[in-house]
C-alpha cells in the first residue's frame, strides 16, 4: 500500500477524479484507493482548492514509490488496545468524565478491568438543561455547567479535534468517536470537528459502551478527599461515601479548583505553570470568509473559514488566538457563583452569523500577583469576580468594541452584535483586565490586522474575560505516570496540566490507562 500526498482537486471537482490523478502521479494503474485526509489550500486567493492524501493499492508499488516524491509506504494498520494479563484485586477508579477520563475508562473497560468513573457533574441530557438555564435565566449550577459534567468542558465547545501531536493512537480515538455517533468525515478532514450540538450525544454513546463492558459511570459524585496509608492510595472519599481503590486516574479538568485545594492539603506535589488569559473576539463570519478565501468566499463546498494567529511583541510578551469557533457563539463558562468567564462554541454546521476566538496574552508564574502554587488560580478568580461585579451580576459579561478598546473612546456596538447569553454590558475592558494582559492584547491587535485583513476592525467585539484556556497548575507525575507523592494516583489530562485540547487529553487518558495496567501486571 502506498500513501500518496498532495493530490489536488478543484472546488467543483468530483472525487471520482482522484483515481485518474493518482494514476498520473504514480505512473501506473490503481486498483483501489482510500481517502486518508482532505484539506483546503487557500494560500493563493486566486486558486483555492482541495488537497488530498490517499492510500493507494497498485501493481509494481516499488517502482511507483521510486518515481513519485509525494509517495511513501503507507503506515501500519490502526493501533489496537493492549490486553490485560494481570490479576485485578480492586477495580480502578477514574475521576472526571471529560476526554481524558472518558478514554482512560474506555481502555480499562476494553481490557476487562470494569472501571468505576466518578463525575461530579450530570449526564449529558441533564447537563444540557443546566447549560441552557444559565444562558436563558442567569442561574448557575456550580456542579453541572459548561465545565463540569459528561464530556467535560470540550462537550460544549466547538468540538475541535485538531492537534499538533503525532501518535498512532489518534486514528483509533477518532474511530471510537465515530462509532459513538460522530460524523464519519472527522476521519479524513484535516481540521475535524464535531460541534456542540452533537458532542453530548457522542459522549453518551461512549458512556453506554463503557457500561456495556462492565464499567460504571456515577454522576453527581464528587471526590472530596483521598484515603492514604503509608504513601499509598487506598480509597476515594466522595459526597456519597468512601470508594476503596488502589489505582485512581485523576482527570478532574482545568476548572476543578476545589480539587487542586484538596491536593495541596494532602501535600500532593503540584507546580504553577504558564497559561493565558484574555477575551473572546467576534467578527462577522462573512468577513473572515472573505479574508481567507478571497473571491471564492461563499462557495457551497467551502466550510466557514477559520484562522490561527500568534505574535511576540518587542517587549517579549506573547499573544495568540485559541479555540477559534467559525460560525459560532460566545458562551458562559462560569463554574463558581459570583464569577463570570467566557468560552466559545460552534454547532456542527458552523452556520451562525459570527466567528469568535479567544484572544489571549500568555502569562507565567512570575506575573502572578498571588503567592503559592495556586497563585494563578487565585488570579483567575479575582479577574472573574471583578468582571461579575462590574457587569452588575446575573452572569452578564463585560463587552467593548475593538475601536473603543484601542482608543479609549466610547464606541457603540453596531455592525457586529455580541452573541453571548445571558447578555453583555458595555464596559471598558482595561478596567477589568490586568495591564500585562490588556496592554498585550491592545498591542497585538494591529499586528494581527496585518496578518488577517479586518481582524482589528473597530466594529469587532470583545467579550470577557476568557480565563480558562488551560490549567494554571500541573499535578506532578513521574515516568510511570504516577504522582511522586502518592502511589496509585495518576494525574491525567488538561486539568492536571498534561494536555491541551480534546485529542491530546484523550491521548493522555490512554497513556495513563496503559501505565495503570502495566503497574497492575507487575503487582
Amino acid at each position: 500500500m502506498i500513501r500518496l500526498r498532495n493530490v489536488s482537486l478543484p472546488l467543483d471537482g468530483n472525487e471520482a477524479a482522484l483515481k485518474a490523478a493518482a494514476e498520473q502521479s504514480l505512473g501506473g494503474s490503481v486498483r483501489s484507493l482510500t481517502v486518508v485526509r482532505r484539506a483546503i489550500d487557500a494560500r493563493k486567493k486566486s486558486d483555492v482548492h482541495f488537497v488530498y492524501t490517499l492510500d493507494v493499492s497498485m501493481k509494481n508499488e516499488a517502482s511507483a514509490l521510486a518515481r513519485c516524491r509525494d509517495a511513501a509506504p503507507a503506515p501500519e494498520s490502526l493501533w489496537q488496545p493492549p490486553a490485560f494479563a494481570g490479576n485485578l484485586d480492586s477495580r480502578p477508579v477514574v475521576v472526571g468524565f471529560g476526554p481524558g477520563g472518558m478514554f482512560a475508562a474506555l481502555l480499562l473497560a476494553l481490557a476487562g478491568l470494569r472501571p468505576i468513573v466518578l463525575e461530579r457533574g450530570e449526564a449529558a441530557e441533564a447537563r444540557t438543561e443546566k447549560v441552557s438555564r444559565l444562558r436563558e435565566t442567569g442561574q448557575l449550577d456550580p456542579e453541572s455547567n459548561i465545565q463540569f459534567g459528561e464530556g467535560g468542558a470540550g462537550a460544549f465547545s466547538d468540538g475541535k479535534l485538531s492537534t499538533g501531536v503525532k501518535d498512532r493512537r489518534i486514528p483509533w480515538i477518532l474511530t471510537q468517536l465515530v462509532e459513538a455517533g460522530a460524523p464519519a468525515d472527522i476521519l479524513t478532514d484535516a481540521k475535524p470537528h464535531i460541534g456542540t450540538d452533537l458532542l453530548p450525544g457522542v459522549c453518551a454513546g461512549i458512556r453506554r459502551r463503557i457500561v456495556a463492558l462492565g464499567g460504571e459511570v456515577r454522576f453527581s459524585t464528587k471526590v472530596t478527599n483521598l484515603a492514604v496509608e503509608n504513601g499509598r492510595l487506598t480509597g476515594a472519599e466522595t459526597n456519597r461515601g468512601l470508594i476503596p481503590c488502589r489505582s485512581l486516574i485523576l482527570a478532574c479538568g482545568h476548572s476543578a479548583r476545589d480539587t487542586f485545594e484538596m491536593l495541596c492539603k494532602l501535600n500532593i506535589p503540584l507546580s504553577p505553570k504558564p497559561f493565558a488569559m484574555g477575551v473572546r473576539i467576534e467578527h462577522l463570519q462573512q468577513d473572515i470568509d472573505r479574508a481567507q478565501y478571497g473571491p471564492f468566499a461563499g462557495h457551497p463546498r467551502l466550510p466557514a473559514a477559520d484562522y490561527s494567529l500568534a505574535c511576540q511583541l518587542p517587549n517579549g510578551r506573547r499573544c495568540y488566538t485559541f479555540c477559534m469557533c467559525p460560525g459560532g457563539e460566545v458562551v458562559p463558562a462560569a463554574s463558581e457563583e459570583g464569577r463570570v468567564c467566557t468560552n466559545g462554541a460552534s454547532p456542527s454546521g458552523r452556520n451562525y452569523v459570527n466567528a469568535n476566538a479567544a484572544l489571549l496574552a500568555a502569562v507565567s508564574p512570575a506575573d502572578f500577583p498571588y503567592p503559592g502554587v495556586l497563585g494563578g488560580m487565585q488570579w483567575q478568580r479575582a479577574i472573574e469576580q471583578a468582571a461579575y461585579d462590574a457587569a452588575g451580576g446575573g452572569y452578564l459579561a463585560p463587552c467593548q468594541t475593538v475601536g473603543g478598546f484601542l482608543t479609549g473612546k466610547a464606541t457603540p456596538i453596531a455592525r457586529v452584535s455580541p452573541s453571548y447569553a445571558p447578555g453583555v454590558r458595555e464596559l471598558n475592558l482595561h478596567s477589568i483586565l490586568p495591564a500585562c494582559i490588556g496592554n498585550t492584547i491592545a498591542e497585538a491587535l494591529p499586528v494581527f490586522g496585518h496578518k488577517l485583513r479586518g481582524f482589528d476592525e473597530a466594529a469587532a467585539v470583545l467579550t470577557g474575560p476568557e480565563t480558562r484556556s488551560s490549567s494554571p497548575v500541573r499535578i506532578d507525575r513521574g515516568d510511570d505516570m504516577q504522582s511522586p507523592g502518592l502511589r496509585g494516583l495518576y494525574p491525567c489530562g488538561e486539568g492536571a496540566g498534561w494536555a491541551g485540547g480534546i485529542i491530546s487529553a484523550a491521548l493522555d487518558g490512554l497513556r495513563c490507562a496503559q501505565a495503570l495496567m502495566q503497574e497492575l501486571e507487575t503487582m
